[in-house]
Order: structure tokens, then C-alpha cells, then sequence
């Protein structure tokens, strides 16, 4: 016996056919839009995430201020891992830098992470925020465009991605109630020919 193989016609549910029922023409309107709903809803998303995190890094990185901090002291053992021993490139160390904001000067003293070879009282570089508070080194003009690309391609994708799921959820219901009224039509043309069905 011959294996049938199966054709797929591209287009099937917008050609005049005897066979194609409504709901055929309602499932290719949903898939239509669908696709055209998601592919510039993604867009979109894409753009707007990928500004708002170039606005957050551009920000981010404007409300930092190098400072010139002296070395104290560094903490022993801080450039291991307690856990697993494994040696980093960096040691906490305690700091000493001239705040002038408003012009007033303020010394003040935190934590930085610094070389291991740092000896005490070389000049280490330090990065504050609008307060004065120590914080980390701004990220860097590769590390931001990755960060914005990431985002809006994360926005991009999770947008087309649930457009298309609503669209398949609403063609899922398309489907099951084309199955519900062919079933009940032929529920009743078993009627008509005397016939049960089962």
C-alpha cells in the first residue's frame, strides 16, 4: 500500500474553496495580524526598552565623579573567596578622599577595591555619586551598548513573543468551536438520515 504525502498549500485558507469553512478565513485573519501585531509591536518595544536603558546608563554614568583617594590600609584576606579559596585580583581597602561639594571640603573615609600590590598611602582611583558616597566605576561604553542592546532585544523578543501566543490562544478557541458546530451539524444530519452516531 502506497504511503499518501501530504502537500502543503501555502495560502490554502484565502483561496475560493467548496471545503474552506469561515472559520478557515477567521484563522488566517488571526494569523495575519498576528505577525503584523508582533513584528512592529516588537519593533517598538525593542526601540523604547532599548532607550530607556541608555537613558538609565547615560544617567548613571553623568552622576559619577572621579575622586583621588589616598590608601589606609588594606583588609587581609579580602582578595580570596571563603568558600571555594579562589584569589581575585582585587582587595578591599579603606580610603581617604576630600569631598568639596558646595564649596566646603569634607574628608571622608570608605571602602574601595584596589590592587593587592597597593601599598599604604599611594593615590587609588575612587568614583563617588552626587552625595559623596563611594560607588562603583561606571560601566563603559562597551558594557553599555551591550546592556542597551540586550534590553531591547529582550523587550523585542518577549513582545513577539506574547503577541503570538494571544494569537495562538484566540485560533486555538477558532478552532475548538469550528469542532463544536461540525460535530453538532453532524449530530443533526445523522438525525435527518435516521442514523445514531457512536
Amino acid at each position: 500500500m502506497r504511503k499518501a504525502r501530504h502537500v502543503k498549500v501555502l495560502g490554502w485558507r484565502w483561496r475560493s474553496n467548496p471545503l474552506r469553512r469561515h472559520s478557515d478565513v477567521v484563522e488566517a485573519w488571526i494569523v495575519l495580524a498576528a505577525w503584523t501585531v508582533a513584528t512592529v509591536g516588537a519593533v517598538a518595544a525593542g526601540v523604547v526598552g532599548a532607550q530607556a536603558v541608555e537613558h538609565a546608563v547615560e544617567q548613571d554614568r553623568a552622576d559619577r565623579r572621579p575622586v583621588s583617594a589616598v590608601l589606609v590600609k588594606t583588609v587581609p584576606g579580602s582578595g580570596r573567596d571563603v568558600v571555594t579559596g579562589i584569589r581575585y585580583d582585587r582587595v578591599r581597602g579603606t580610603v581617604h578622599w576630600t569631598d568639596v561639594r558646595d564649596g566646603k571640603r569634607t574628608v571622608r573615609t570608605g571602602m574601595v577595591d584596589v590592587k593587592p600590590s597597593a601599598k599604604p598611602g599611594s593615590e587609588v582611583p575612587a568614583w563617588t555619586d552626587g552625595h559623596g558616597r563611594l560607588v562603583s566605576a561606571p560601566v563603559t561604553s562597551v558594557e553599555a551598548s551591550t546592556r542597551v542592546v540586550l534590553a531591547g532585544s529582550g523587550a523585542a523578543l518577549a513582545t513577539g513573543l506574547v503577541v503570538l501566543g494571544g494569537g495562538r490562544l484566540v485560533r486555538l478557541r477558532v478552532q475548538r468551536r469550528a469542532t463544536e458546530r461540525w460535530g453538532a451539524e453532524w449530530e443533526r444530519v445523522g438525525r435527518e438520515w435516521g442514523h445514531t452516531t457512536g
